[in-house]
């Protein structure tokens, strides 16, 4: 089992300065994806899903959730070195989407841009490079960003749980952080579990490799591992948080790594916005944020398929009681909601060919 040297730790303590959500407005709720698809006939995993409108992508929600984070953090913006941006629904297939997120929020042109792929993990994945370029010196913060939109092919398990949304966390030195990530830990292999070639619209999945060898093998490997070279157990941990394709997994995942279902609680969101994808776990992390005290000790495990996990041990500070009210919550986004029908949705998603 991994010891202490294989923990991503860096050179200088590093944390969270700033975070922020963003949930679109409108939902559709799974009895209506049932009710074209099956006849309104058998259970549905969730209870509905967030869809972007039809001015919403992936650049404009990374926005707005961009901006949340600097207004907790409240700092020079081009004073960031990096503007990063996880998603599986990039809008453009070549052109980056952090480039305009950095000009958007004043981070230009002194900075680093780049957009990350790693399925549901891309989020995760620019968190630990944010972690690594903060904490090796070569900037003072790095803003990491995983945001995606509504994807599943009609009539497709998927299309009940693909919901749209994210988070963004700007990385910055532990002493002003209103949470200090200790360390990462990241597991990965090739399980072809789920995948979208080039030119296809939407993605597939493998299905019986989805659950076994790929979810619950690498989350479990990934916080085993975190909590074994950290000298933790899940009683140690005030809340944790785990990816969340469905409402099913993220439960079951808990309890077999020793964690009960009220640890997770406050940031299982999938049952009303579904699966964010790149967003998934760390936009569970900002609802925990919203809620938390100092000295909680937060473990967050993401998941990408392909595939794998990025583990995160996280410790509120006493900054983050002064600063969580400077911007919309995790759950206000959530409250603020307009239900909308299979057709709507058809014609916000693009999902009816003209031509």
């Amino acid at each position: 089992m991994p010891e202490n040297s294989t923990l991503l730790k860096p050179n200088k303590p590093v944390g969270i300065v700033g975070y922020g959500a963003y949930v679109p407005r409108y939902r559709l709720p799974a009895r209506e994806v049932a009710r074209v698809w099956t006849g309104g006939k058998g259970g549905v995993p969730i209870k509905e899903k967030a869809v972007p409108g039809l001015d919403e992508d992936v650049i404009t929600m990374s926005i707005e959730a961009a901006r949340n984070a600097m207004s907790r953090a409240q700092i020079d913006p081009h004073a960031i070195r990096a503007v990063w941006v996880g998603s599986e629904s990039h809008p453009y297939a070549v052109k980056p989407t952090s480039t305009l997120v950095a000009e958007a929020i004043g981070a230009v042109p002194n900075t680093q841009g780049a957009d990350f792929e790693f399925a549901c993990k891309a989020g995760t994945e620019a968190f630990v490079a944010a972690m690594g370029m903060v904490g090796s010196g070569m900037g003072r913060y790095a803003m990491a960003i995983g945001m995606d939109t509504a994807q599943g092919k009609p009539g497709d398990a998927l299309e009940y749980t693909a919901g749209a949304g994210g988070a963004a966390f700007l990385i910055g030195p532990a002493e002003e952080s209103l949470a200090v990530v200790n360390s990462a830990y990241s597991y990965v292999t090739d399980t072809p579990d789920f995948w979208r070639r080039e030119y296809q619209k939407y993605p597939e999945h493998g299905m019986r490799f989805t659950g076994e060898p790929a979810y619950f093998k690498h989350i479990t490997e990934a916080g085993t591992a975190m909590m074994q070279a950290s000298g933790t157990t899940a009683k140690d941990y005030k809340w944790a948080v785990f990816h969340q394709p469905n409402t099913k997994f993220p439960q079951r995942v808990a309890k077999m790594l020793g964690f009960s279902l009220e640890q997770i609680e406050p940031g299982l969101l999938v049952p009303v916005i579904g699966n964010t994808y790149a967003g998934a776990a760390i936009i569970g992390l900002t609802a925990i944020l919203d809620v938390a005290q100092p000295g909680d000790r937060i473990l967050m495990v993401s998941f990408g398929s392909g595939a794998g996990s990025d583990a995160f041990d996280i410790v509120v500070t006493d900054k983050l009681a002064e600063r969580r009210d400077r911007a919309t919550k995790t759950q206000e986004y959530i409250a603020r909601r307009t239900e909308i029908d299979y057709a709507m949705y058809v014609r916000y998603r693009g999902k009816l060919a003209m031509k």
